[in-house]
């Protein structure tokens, strides 16, 4: 995949980049670190995509209503390096500033490549691949006794992060099931949202059990009100409730604890929070600097390297207000659009609804779980949100209707039929 990405990518640099992803979520050197030696197989993908890319002449710039997305996304890139320039440690905010732009620009990339419906279907596709994949194999760990997730994580990802991650999917995979029509893709997908709630289970992560009930919810608000999609629903939800054993319960329970039961662990984000509350007070514009607030833990009493447990107060401590504003605006434009189109199914595909409601709940899920957990690394959440923008502009173009700066709802129903 690696050497026949790169090549295929001169030649269609969408195939590098779905191979990019790939390599991205799945992390083959701590997914199978026992026959893949440490290498760069994703910088040699990257390269041939970057070198397709360009034979290309760039993609196609002309991103309709995902222009405030793409907007959103320069301006949070920006933000990082900005707040690099005037960070104390140099080294290690520009790499952060490496870190993620080897996330953000893969994404602006695929938008400029993404053309059809076709497109996206795989790109979702093997988001769920990978995801469930790994859901595979934490869920197989677990059936033969081990603790993998729980005690050690996985790719450089601790249990909270790697929950996170399948909170996420879990949305994505749903109702990708519920839009293929295959059966046995359709088999797939949804026993794959299966094994990432079971995942969030047992690797003990109250983030993402959260994550995972945001989701339930919002996918209950957003699918079709028909026989079919509610018996889904009810049978996810015993389901869910099913595999939710006495440990998770107790676990779970601890979270809404009031002061005098609050276990250690639960008190203490409360106050990180309060600190970078206070650190995002000090440094209003543009924080302290990328990846820095492990590096003053100890100015507020917490051990050296103490992460603050909250993606959007360690943004707001390290970015300063306008980095976390700029991030929210990058997931909430995302959920904002494509919960518009929810409602709305094509006469010609169903692909826009139905990805509306993907996308949609996965990056609620997200959202809320990313709450007690710093991951402003983690692949998924952007890779979803591409999916996300992608379809926006797709839409554009397929109607013809003006969807910037917000989706014409109601353009597009003229054009469609509810089944």
């Amino acid at each position: 995949m690696t050497y026949g990405g790169a090549v295929l990518s001169v030649v269609d640099p969408f195939y590098g980049l779905l191979i990019y992803l790939a390599f991205a979520i799945l992390r083959p050197e701590t997914l199978w670190p026992w026959s893949v030696p440490q290498g760069n197989y994703s910088r040699i993908v990257a390269i041939g995509l970057l070198v397709g890319w360009t034979l290309r002449g760039f993609g196609n710039w002309k991103f309709g209503a995902a222009r405030g997305f793409v907007a959103i996304l320069i301006g949070y890139w920006s933000c990082i390096v900005i707040s690099a320039i005037g960070a104390a440690n140099q080294t290690v905010a520009w790499h952060y500033v490496e870190l993620h732009s080897k996330i953000l620009l893969p994404v602006l990339v695929g938008l400029t490549l993404i053309e059809s419906i076709t497109q996206l279907r795989q790109l979702a596709l093997v988001l769920v691949a990978c995801l469930s994949f790994l859901a595979w194999e934490a869920n197989l760990d677990h059936l033969q006794g081990g603790a993998r997730i729980r005690e050690e994580g996985f790719g450089g990802m601790d249990n909270n992060s790697f929950c996170i991650a399948m909170a996420a999917g879990a949305g994505l995979a749903f109702f990708l099931g519920m839009h293929v029509k295959v059966w046995w893709q359709k088999l797939a997908c949804l026993a794959g949202a299966a094994m990432m709630v079971h995942a969030t289970m047992f690797a003990n992560s109250r983030g993402g059990m959260l994550g995972v009930i945001a989701t339930g919810l919002v996918a209950i608000y957003v699918i079709p009100k028909r026989p079919l999609e509610l018996s889904l629903v009810a049978a996810a939800a015993v389901a869910a409730l099913r595999l939710a054993g006495p440990q998770v319960w107790a676990r779970f329970s601890t979270t809404f604890a009031s002061a005098d039961t609050r276990d250690a662990s639960a008190e203490s984000r409360l106050d990180l929070w309060r600190d970078c509350w206070d650190v995002m007070q000090k440094h209003p514009l543009t924080g302290i600097g990328p990846d820095h607030w492990p590096l003053i833990a100890h100015e507020y009493g917490w051990p050296p390297g103490k992460e603050c447990h909250s993606l959007w107060f360690n943004a707001g401590a390290e970015l300063g207000f306008t980095g976390l504003m700029l991030l929210m605006l990058f997931y909430g434009n995302v959920i904002y659009h494509c919960s518009r189109l929810c409602g709305v199914c094509s006469h010609r595909d169903a692909w826009f609804s139905d990805c509306g409601r993907m996308v949609t709940t996965a990056l609620v899920g997200f959202a809320v779980s990313a709450s007690f957990v710093s991951l402003d690394a983690l692949e998924p959440p952007y890779y979803i949100a591409l999916l996300g923008a992608a379809t926006i502009m797709v839409a554009d173009r397929a109607h013809g209707t003006n969807l910037a700066p917000t989706i014409n709802t109601s353009a597009l129903a003229r054009d469609c039929r509810f089944a």
